[in-house]
């Protein structure tokens, strides 16, 4: 007997009845390539993000039946294969926060007078920022961006990375001290009194 493709179920769902109907796998790409492509993008440029978002899905469409069904939500195991893909691509983002530092700062804001304040005291803030994660160690920077600009759990980014939670946690606060320290120890975003 075949079963039709989920559409609408659990990411397991769809993984399992790609298995037998292939096109099911689509509906994973339909739900995460954007939320992966704003990710790479983010670290890496919009120049490589397609191709390692294109790349991410071949991947995991070959190892689909290795996915552990047990785990309804597929983002975690595609951002994991992401962050493996983006490790071969260190040096292009090393570049690219080089890039960054040296660039600009852009004060123009079209939002209101408060949200402008908090902009250009970010913006201010970016070199030194972006210093700050080039300077951090591989694993550091890929926790912290994981839960940071992938909108990752702590359990997610554990599994993403196949390592514990106590580990995601560890890596978490180490990045984020040395990105605070970078930043002089303030945060940019709340207004000091």
């Amino acid at each position: 007997m075949i079963t039709q493709p989920a559409t609408r179920g659990g990411d397991a769902d769809l993984v399992s009845a790609s298995w037998t109907q292939p096109e099911a796998f689509a509906e994973l790409f339909d739900r995460y390539s954007g939320m992966l492509y704003r990710y790479v993008a983010k670290r890496l440029g919009p120049e490589p993000a397609e191709d390692l978002v294109g790349e991410t899905f071949l991947v995991a469409f070959s190892r689909r039946r290795s996915y552990d069904l047990a785990y309804p939500d597929a983002r975690p195991w595609l951002f994991g294969i992401l962050t493996k893909l983006i490790s071969r691509q260190r040096r292009t983002e090393a570049a690219r926060y080089r890039a960054l530092s040296r660039a600009p700062v852009d004060g123009h804001e079209d939002s209101p007078a408060d949200r402008v304040a908090a902009g250009v005291s970010a913006q201010a803030a970016r070199p030194a920022l972006i210093s700050a994660l080039a300077a951090l160690p591989a694993k550091d920077r890929d926790v912290l961006l994981l839960i940071a600009w992938g909108d990752l759990t702590y359990e997610e980014v554990a599994q993403a990375l196949g390592i514990p939670v106590g580990t995601v946690r560890s890596r978490l606060n180490r990045g984020r001290r040395k990105v605070r320290a970078a930043l002089g120890d303030t945060n940019p975003m709340v207004e000091e009194a």
